[in-house]
């Protein structure tokens, strides 16, 4: 069985692994370690708690280990891009442990903090950025860093960075560095514009995955709960009360639903926080690193926190929402059963988020065991009314109005353009007037603005 000592990394990493007692590679560690080491580029694919971060972490320290020379003002040598602050945070500790004995420099650049203070780092030159796009582009822009001297990129979460938005900033990013560098995409799931992205970016990569694409982990007990959406406060502080609850991730899909849930689970007597894209930076920080020391048991999130918590003893995850993104459903739950242990998600389903849990169970092949509240054919029933309420009906005067209804599942910039009509009647295009509220469709399960 393969050893961290036989995948040849320098010395000094393997004395800070030793230390924090890790000696055997986890199988995305132990494929891609060698590979980035050879100079390939890399496509991972792997699930969320399987040790992505130090597959490409450990390659970049090994590469500076070698290097005495310090890096040029204004640079830097590798650059690591992740769709949140705390991911962000997250990769770089882990940057910082494994450097123990090395003499490396990092940053962290990322939105919501004073730019100043990573302007004044960056000035002096470091070895590695850890960054959201958003923050470094503008620092780029501002001439406060040069990315003329990247050797080494990497892109984690590649598929949550499309989810939010990220993919015109991260080309534009990608526009500015060396044609000549190494590359490492590495993603939980894989939909056809990482595909692209992948093609655009990488050299001949070694694609690596170890587990099946989208499909949850094995050691987590799944199950849902079918249920009226006015009881779901209710048998939330029941599975929460549980003695069996060490810690647990409550996750919403909206910020003000967060916060709701988290007012009534303080009320309740519980100790909990809240963590989502309105929150300021300080109290994420403070939220999160309660949550890590025990002093909070439980944290209410929104998607964006979905894989920026890395907590190896999170017992349970409550979906107090379904997620209208099924690949977001897989991020959340694998927030439990880390570093070897098992866990629990319970999903809490209400009629109009029926078409949800569906879409999860063809997604991950698994059908997920099912409890319910109230008698089985009125909950059925409502959600038959539910999604039919929410699919377009398929009429003449809908094909004469042109534009595509939107259901809660579709993405903004559909086109509304009218339709062709066969029955060779002369179209006329309405004119319809946007809501003050128009922007990103409801439920999207993105934040704007969250980063």
């Amino acid at each position: 069985m393969t050893q961290f000592n036989e995948l040849g990394l320098a010395d000094p990493i393997l004395r800070a692994l030793n230390e924090a007692g890790y000696t055997q590679p986890t199988p995305i560690q132990a494929e891609v370690i060698p590979a980035l080491l050879q100079g390939r580029d890399v496509l991972g694919i792997a699930q969320t708690g399987t040790g992505k971060t130090a597959a490409f972490v450990l390659p970049i320290l090994h590469r500076l280990a070698g290097l005495n020379k310090r890096p040029a003002p204004k640079t830097c040598r590798a650059l690591i891009l992740s769709p949140t602050r705390e991911l962000s945070a997250q990769i770089r500790e882990n940057l910082q442990n494994y450097s123990a004995h090395m003499r490396l420099s990092s940053a962290l650049v990322v939105g919501g903090l004073k730019a100043g203070p990573q302007v004044k780092v960056l000035a002096r030159g470091v070895d590695v950025v850890v960054a959201t796009p958003g923050r470094l582009l503008d620092l780029v822009k501002s001439r406060a860093l040069s990315l003329s001297q990247v050797q080494t990129l990497v892109l984690d979460e590649a598929d949550q960075m499309l989810d939010l938005g990220f993919f015109p900033a991260i080309r534009e990013i990608v526009s500015m560095l060396p044609a000549d560098r190494q590359t490492a995409l590495l993603s939980a799931t894989m939909p056809k514009p990482i595909k692209a992205l992948a093609h655009d970016l990488l050299t001949d990569p070694k694609q690596i995955s170890v587990a099946p694409v989208s499909r949850p982990i094995e050691r987590i007990e799944q199950s849902a709960i079918l249920t009226p959406q006015d009881a779901k406060r209710e048998l939330l502080l029941e599975i929460l009360s549980d003695k069996a609850v060490e810690r647990a991730i409550v996750f919403t899909r909206t910020k003000r639903g967060a916060d709701r849930v988290n007012k009534h689970l303080v009320a309740f007597g519980l100790k909990a926080a809240a963590i989502h894209g309105d929150k300021s930076q300080g109290q994420r920080v403070k939220a999160l690193a309660g949550f890590k020391a025990g002093s909070v048991k439980i944290l209410v999130a929104t998607d964006i926190a979905a894989r920026g918590i890395d907590v190896d003893d999170v017992s349970h995850v409550v979906n107090f929402e379904l997620p209208n993104i099924p690949e977001s459903y897989v991020h959340r739950i694998g927030r439990t059963a880390r570093a070897g242990k098992t866990g629990v998600a319970v999903s809490l389903c209400d009629p109009s988020e029926y078409d949800y849990l569906r879409d999860i169970e063809r997604l991950t092949g698994h059908e997920v065991d099912k409890a319910i509240v109230g008698e089985e054919a009125d909950f059925l029933a409502q959600a038959r009314a539910a999604s039919g309420a929410s699919k377009p009906k398929k009429s003449r005067n809908r094909r004469r109005r042109g534009g595509a209804l939107q259901s809660g599942n579709s993405q903004a910039g559909h086109s509304r353009r009218p339709q062709a009509d066969t029955s060779g009647k002369p179209q006329r295009r309405r004119r319809t007037r946007r809501p003050k509220s128009a922007g990103r469709p409801q439920g999207s399960g993105v934040e704007a603005g969250a980063i």
